[in-house]
């Protein structure tokens, strides 16, 4: 037995009992909870679905979920977990993007379920096959199917968006395995929506809370609770470690509704100044992912070659398959058009040096991107005009040094624009942003009125921002912080094996009275009474 195989075996056997003691804590809670809760029979169930949040241990979305559970039975609300039972012929998580013809492991998930929603109300759907739809899709083309509307339902639009996910690019291969995929991606999405249809038929629940709502199985879902009128909340990873999103729209596009009258206190304002002191030094995570290992200044060679030049503007891309994408496309079809876009402004201006920068999350491990900005610089050649940078993912060069020097700077929708906003700068965004629903940015109507306003800053010797820009930053910013993101940390911490993966804390179920915990209250009053899912100024 080699060394590197034997460290691989007790690596993994590690990582098995810290799993199996995180799945008995989790096991434990719920059924505290079940002996001292007394459930109100005569109410309607709150029903909880999170089929792409993880296939074993535990992740954050799927523990947010989980814990939001616990919270509801703790006060009595009746609560179902529809649960996969080895449902769908490939799910979003199972899919392996080297080998899409290979089945998703649902032994480990279905293991997984079983282990912690032991002793709670649970409602599994199997796999069940539909003739006509199957016939239907048979030799669709990968358009064709990707535009799908069956009885109504956009299946087309679910499966192509989780297809990009999975495949990590916008633009899907029109080859046999890639339509195969999207096959067995619509049939899985209509027998879960007929499933849920169903469950909802019988129990007509009184909410109903899902991961995301964007990947096919909790779209399908949604669509059901939207078709029935059913309160239905969606929700995502919060802007601070072990914080969750919550909302009754979409949780990808991050919609808040920010009262016009609320104003930073000076000690909103210094608490907000301290947490930027750090971001800015690239000291912060997401879902437990860190993207700055390290954060380097601006080296000689690049401010020898900007010397050169009246000025310089950075060019802030984003990660092509993030779900964010879907609201981001109101200009243009997708990120790279834009890029093609501005291509003819960059030889137009051979005095500005514009800096493409390539988001750090592009090569993540085992998360790289098979479409990425890297492809399309080299393909496109734009890195041989002579005003052009390029700066790769694995460059941790600081964007904020690039932003403190820039004329203006160009975004799609990335989170770069907000802050370059929070630092004085121009920001000219090509794509909607979390960040756009207020005015922080230009966001043009149009690609022609986005073209002018582009022309107009290159043009201007100097560009400055109007005041509300920087004010609604910090407005906007404050409330993503400290009032949206609400704080699951006192009953989570991270568990040691994979990143962005969580265990339970030694807490007990008096943890999840709303009488003890403000985060409790807040999911109540949100869930039950369509109350804002923000935490107290």
């Amino acid at each position: 037995m080699t060394v590197r195989f034997a460290v691989r075996i007790k690596k993994g056997l590690t990582q098995r009992w810290i799993h199996a003691q995180s799945n008995r804590r989790w096991q434990h809670l719920s059924t505290e909870i079940a002996q001292i809760a007394k459930e109100d029979a005569g109410s309607a169930p709150v029903i909880f679905f999170n089929a792409s949040t993880r296939l074993q241990a535990m992740s954050q979305n799927a523990a947010y979920s989980f814990l939001t559970n616990q919270v509801l039975r703790r006060q009595g609300i009746p609560t179902i977990q529809f649960v996969c039972q080895a449902g769908m012929d490939h799910c979003v998580l199972g899919t392996h993007r080297d080998a899409l013809h290979q089945a998703p492991p649902c032994q480990r998930c279905v293991a997984q379920s079983r282990a912690v929603f032991a002793g709670m109300p649970v409602q599994g759907f199997h796999k069940h096959e539909n003739p006509s739809l199957k016939k239907l899709v048979a030799k669709l083309s990968l358009e064709a199917l990707s535009t799908l509307v069956y009885q109504g339902i956009p299946l087309g639009f679910w499966a192509e968006n989780s297809a990009r996910w999975v495949l990590r690019r916008h633009h899907l291969v029109d080859d046999a395995v890639t339509c195969a995929l999207l096959r067995s991606y619509l049939l899985s999405a209509w027998n879960i929506y007929q499933e849920f249809d169903h469950l909802c038929e019988r129990t007509s629940p009184r909410a109903v809370v899902v991961f995301n709502g964007m990947f096919f199985p909790e779209a399908a879902v949604r669509q059901v609770c939207l078709n029935r009128g059913i309160r239905v909340i969606t929700h995502e990873v919060g802007m601070q470690p072990f914080t969750g999103f919550f909302t009754p729209g979409e949780a990808t596009a991050y919609p808040i509704k920010i009262d016009e009258n609320f104003v930073l206190t000076p000690e909103m304002d210094q608490r907000l100044d301290a947490y930027l002191s750090q971001r800015f030094q690239g000291n912060f995570s997401m879902a437990g992912i860190r993207f700055w290992p390290q954060m380097k200044g601006l080296d000689q060679d690049f401010l020898e070659k900007a010397a050169h030049f009246k000025q310089i503007v950075p060019v802030f891309t984003n990660v092509i398959f993030d779900t964010s994408q879907v609201h981001a496309n109101t200009l243009f079809p997708d990120m790279f058009t834009w890029l093609s876009e501005i291509r003819a402004f960059i030889e137009r201006n051979p005095d500005t040096l514009f800096v493409i920068r390539a988001h750090p999350d592009e090569h993540r491990p085992n998360k790289e991107s098979r479409e990425s900005v890297r492809d399309w610089v080299k393909n496109s050649g734009i890195d041989q005009l002579s005003n052009v940078i390029f700066v790769d993912s694995r460059e941790f060069i600081s964007s904020y040094d690039l932003i403190q020097r820039s004329h203006f700077v160009m975004v799609y929708n990335s989170t770069i624009g907000l802050e370059a906003a929070l630092l004085g700068k121009v920001v000219l965004a090509a794509g909607k942003a979390r960040f756009t629903q207020l005015a922080t940015a230009y966001l043009p109507a149009s690609v022609e009125a986005y073209d002018q306003k582009l022309a107009e800053l290159l043009k201007n010797e100097t560009n400055e921002p109007p005041s509300e820009f920087q004010i609604n930053a910090r407005r906007f910013l404050y409330y993503q912080l400290y009032r949206s993101s609400l704080p699951f940390g006192d009953w989570i911490q991270e568990d040691g094996v994979w990143p962005g993966y969580v265990m339970l804390r030694d807490v007990h179920a008096d943890a999840f009275d709303p009488r003890q915990s403000i985060t409790a209250q807040v999911l109540i009053a949100g869930i039950l009474n369509d109350a804002p899912f923000e935490m107290p100024i």
